[in-house]
């Protein structure tokens, strides 16, 4: 390709001293040296799992890619998803290789959130997602302080999960689950550790969908289930300084300060084997039969939160209709 200014597994890199994107603080090549010296580290978390990744092009707005554009080469591998919302065919990507994931930086790829499946059992996800979101301000210490409780509901339910930063304000806690674990099941078992968790300090958590319900308190997200993905462990985040989502501790989790994790400062991968989010990562799990069974009798948070906000409509629209002009 002319114009390349260098080129790595047979990838050519184009414009790499240009700005990233406006407030970034780091260029293109900063973006591509990180992800190619990561690359062992980041690479199994979206080995075999449909992704969408979020660019950011020059002169437009960042947005999420989900269907492989048409010009991606040949060899970058792609799977095929139904997506019901919108009714069509999506044309996902596979990144199992350097060189998919070198493409991707060079097209100002920026974020990598694969699914929670795979694209051999797409009915079965891998791992349960709690996400835990904090109440505006400079509040990462609350985020902390609700992590435990959602690792004390895990303790109890005898599981465990591992946690990263999200690379954004708040953490991710991941608990891997055995492939006897359906989609419906596995979402179950989300909602009921995000209500028990939130049971035990309901003053500092909870699971309101909607934000203005959540009375600043950390948000106790269960509704990464399912076909959901989740920010890959080790993928730059698209905010000022380009932040990554880090694994850490659960020891070191209150020292962290996750804005000065960055793709400029996290420690370098030396190798697969020097990879702590797959060091700290427990083996499957089997979900207890009352934690799955509590979870079906919680209501979807997304659907309830929309039939909340339809009957405040309607309050509304009927308080304001009772109100005589003035």
């Amino acid at each position: 390709m002319a114009g390349a200014d260098e080129t790595r597994d047979g990838v050519s890199l184009t414009n790499l001293d240009q700005p990233l994107f406006s407030g970034a603080g780091v260029t293109k090549r900063d973006l591509v040296d990180y992800l190619d010296a990561a690359r062992d580290r980041i690479l199994p978390g979206l080995r075999g799992r449909p992704l969408s990744v979020v660019r950011a092009l020059r002169g437009q707005a960042p947005f999420m890619q989900k269907n492989l554009p048409k010009y991606a080469p040949d060899w970058v591998r792609r799977t095929a998803v139904w997506a019901e919302a919108s009714h069509r065919e999506v044309s996902y990507a596979l990144c199992d290789d350097r060189r998919t994931l070198l493409w991707f930086a060079n097209q100002r790829s920026v974020e990598y959130h694969p699914t929670l499946t795979t694209v051999d059992d797409p009915h079965r996800p891998t791992h349960l997602v709690l996400d835990l979101d904090p109440p505006e301000g400079d509040s990462f210490a609350l985020v902390v302080a609700a992590a435990e409780l959602v690792r004390q509901a895990l303790a109890d339910a005898g599981l465990t999960g591992a946690v990263k930063t999200s690379g954004a304000k708040g953490v991710h806690i991941l608990v891997p689950v055995g492939a006897d674990v359906d989609a419906a099941d596995s979402a179950a078992a989300t909602r009921a550790l995000a209500a028990r968790a939130a049971r035990l300090d309901p003053a500092l958590a909870t699971t309101a969908f909607i934000r203005e319900d959540r009375g600043g308190r950390v948000f106790v997200d269960s509704t990464r289930a399912g076909g959901a993905t989740v920010v890959a462990a080790y993928s730059p985040r698209l905010r000022p300084g380009v932040p990554v989502s880090y694994p850490v501790d659960w020891a070191d989790l209150a020292q962290v300060t996750p804005a000065d994790l960055t793709i400029r400062t996290v420690p370098a991968s030396t190798g697969p084997e020097d990879d702590p989010w797959a060091g700290r990562m427990p083996a499957p799990q089997r979900l207890p039969a009352d934690l799955v069974a509590e979870g079906h009798t919680i209501p979807v948070a997304r659907v309830q939160a929309m039939h909340e906000g339809k009957r405040r409509a309607r309050a509304r629209r009927a308080a304001e209709a009772a109100t005589p002009d003035q």
